[in-house]
């Protein structure tokens, strides 16, 4: 079996290891959701990934709700992440732009005042932080309900989607991901306790994939099957989204995805012992592996040995690392080579600057000093 150091292909990109550094958000743009130039140090940083999935990227203002992080709708935007990119490119790395609408769990405030979408009409638990309020520190509100997005804007969402993933092309990155993973709009919609519709959007299984299938086929159009991955998170409640019959949901959603044929499906699943959630049901990695026959990666919680473990057993083909990679850029070397990681600081990783981003030394600035 191949060991997590060998190289693979996702469609158009050739990776020389199975080692993804996982979608991280990090909070480094600015205020208008501008790429900055710090950005270009930290991923280039991380260049030894086989592939790098891009911190969540909004398609519009619509579905962009999280305080200074980056969009690709505009021009501006475009222009700034191309020495992003370049930067992963000259340090010999590989790049991928996560495409992301947050749907209910935008805040108003980022909206002009106006209700966020998502597949039905609920409120997300729990608080989030935006520029209101930044000078006195009282920036945490609570989420508000969200209305369900009706389906004459379905096409409006799937320009977004399509102008986007054109733009992170035209920005130099290597494909996309589709973020429809943990609470987001496409996720409210795959998910029975957060679908509620009775259209064409809801109620049964082949309903409730339909925008997922509708958005990667758009993308998908748009700048090739061989360039575009998507990303899922079955297998448990995550921002007090969830389905009660997990299996069958992510089976179809699967087999759907092999069927548009797209170049690789990461997905974040819990494991009994995870630090970020825990399982409600057995894996749903499995049955998704018998329907889905290209590339498929696992994210939650790996080390090496059972990284490695998990490749050995044909369960996945590459494992993504998520907050080991935000505080070890040299991580698949420290991988490979079995030696320590580097602690990591929670409470830096939404500040901004340098400080918890760009600082983590690799191993061998470590044993300089």
């Amino acid at each position: 079996m191949p060991s997590l150091f060998d190289p693979i292909q996702f469609g158009a990109i050739h990776l020389p290891n199975r080692i993804l550094m996982a979608p991280l958000t990090r909070g480094r743009a600015t205020r208008g959701h501008v790429p900055t130039p710090i950005m270009a140090d930290y991923y280039a940083q991380r260049a030894g990934a086989g592939l790098i999935i891009s911190e969540a990227t909004g398609i519009s203002q619509q579905g962009l709700g999280w305080a200074y992080a980056p969009g690709l709708w505009s021009e501006e935007q475009v222009e700034a992440w191309k020495p992003v990119v370049a930067a992963v490119h000259e340090a010999g790395g590989r790049i991928v732009a996560q495409l992301w609408h947050m749907g209910r769990l935008v805040h108003p405030d980022f909206l002009g005042g106006e209700t966020p979408v998502s597949a039905s009409a609920n409120t997300a638990p729990g608080h989030v932080r935006t520029y209101a309020g930044e000078d006195s520190g009282a920036t945490k509100k609570p989420y508000e309900q969200a209305r369900p997005l009706r389906t004459d804007e379905i096409p409006g969402l799937l320009d977004d989607y399509e102008k986007a993933a054109k733009n992170a092309i035209r920005a130099g990155f290597d494909g996309v991901q589709i973020h429809a993973a943990n609470g987001y709009l496409i996720d409210s919609f795959l998910r029975d306790n957060s679908n509620f519709r009775d259209d064409a959007y809801g109620g049964s299984i082949d309903n409730r994939i339909r925008l997922l299938d509708q958005v990667t086929r758009r993308v998908v159009d748009s700048v090739g099957g061989d360039r575009t991955g998507v990303r899922l998170s079955p297998n448990g409640e995550v921002q007090g989204v969830n389905d009660s019959n997990p299996h069958p949901l992510f089976e179809a959603a699967a087999a759907r995805l092999d069927e548009i044929g797209i170049a690789f499906l990461e997905m974040r699943e819990p494991r009994p012992d995870g630090t970020r959630g825990v399982p409600d049901h057995p894996p749903v990695h499995p049955v998704i592996r018998k329907v889905f026959n290209g590339p498929l990666a696992l994210n939650s919680d790996y080390h090496a040995d059972d990284a490695q473990a998990v490749l050995d057993a044909g369960e996945a083909d590459a494992i993504a690392y998520g907050r080991p990679f935000l505080a070890n850029p040299d991580l698949p070397i420290r991988l490979a080579e079995k030696l320590p990681l580097n602690p990591q600081r929670e409470e830096l990783f939404y500040i901004g600057g340098a400080e918890g981003y760009t600082d983590y030394p690799k191993w061998d600035e470590t044993r300089a000093a």
